[in-house]
Parts: structure tokens; sequence; C-alpha cells
């Protein structure tokens, strides 16, 4: 599973979905959007937008959430989470 999450510097809600992913251990690559204009042109492209956090899940994307919204996404998509990590 290739998970790629697009984050801006100083953003509550980008901690917050880093921490969810960590809690849940799932692996995923980081693309600072406020520090790499190709990561933010590719999230602008996939999204439509320029909102963050986005996360991008084998082709699957959820853009400008919260945890709450990330958690819903990942349970209807039915992809894994090991707590215990």
């Amino acid at each position: 599973m290739n998970v790629r999450l697009f984050v801006k510097s100083g953003c509550p809600w980008c901690d917050e979905a880093m921490e969810w992913l960590d809690d849940h251990g799932i692996e995923y690559t980081t693309l600072n959007v406020s520090a790499d204009l190709e990561a933010r042109e590719e999230m602008r492209e996939l999204t439509g937008q320029t909102k963050a956090p986005s996360i991008d899940v084998d082709g699957e994307v959820l853009a400008d959430f919260g945890a709450d919204e990330l958690e819903a996404w990942w349970d209807e998509k039915g992809y894994p989470v090991n707590p215990e990590s």
C-alpha cells in the first residue's frame, strides 16, 4: 500500500493526520507542499485544490480533512490498520 500525505508547515490538521496514521501503525510518505513546489502542484492536480492535509492511498484521494474524517474514510475504504504498532 502506497500512502502519501500532503501537508503544510504549521498546519494543526496535518499534525493530527500524521498522529492518526502513526497511532494506527500506517507507513506513509510526507510531502510538505509549503516547501516543495512540485508536491504542491501534484496535490493541486490530484485534489483540484490547495488545502492540506490531503492523502493519496494507491490512487484514492481524500482532500482537506480532519482526523475524524480520515478515520471514517479509511474505514469506508477497508484499508488495514495496526493499532498495536
